[in-house]
């Protein structure tokens, strides 16, 4: 099964529908479910998200929702990926947040789609959006 790690800016941009890219996060959410695809977060985002998203009971909805769902996955980072993140992030100066997430979706053999356009580069294909999105984009 094709697999995808969103990051938290993913989500926010789902559930703050006064954010400029709601629609296409709508438009995400509606290909990986069509397609099967396996959704990974991190289990750490759902307070982040909590936090920015005004909208609480949105948000504890949607919450509901996915903890059940077959395709949406919440997996912690675990202590491996603490110890590589922080490695690394020490001798590169990378955002340590980053590095938790993009080294969460290499352990689950996931892409990570993110709008972060500085995303630290894990070795895994990061995607954004509009690139997800395209017609002729093959997994």
């Amino acid at each position: 099964m094709k697999r995808v790690f969103l990051d938290t800016n993913i989500l926010i941009d789902l559930l703050n529908e006064k954010r400029e890219k709601n629609y296409l996060a709508k438009k995400l959410i509606e290909k990986l479910i069509n397609e099967d695809y396996e959704i990974f977060i991190s289990e750490d985002m759902l307070s982040t998200v909590y936090y920015v998203v005004k909208n609480q009971k949105k948000v504890l909805n949607f919450y509901k929702d996915i903890v059940y769902d077959k395709y949406w996955h919440i997996v912690p980072f675990e202590k491996e990926v603490i110890e590589e993140a922080i490695e690394f992030s020490l001798k590169n100066d990378n955002d340590f947040e980053d590095l938790l997430q993009c080294f969460t979706a290499k352990k689950y053999n996931a892409i990570l789609i993110t709008e972060d356009k500085k995303f630290v580069d894990c070795g895994i294909k990061v995607l954004g959006y509009e690139e997800f999105l395209r017609d002729d984009y093959e997994f």
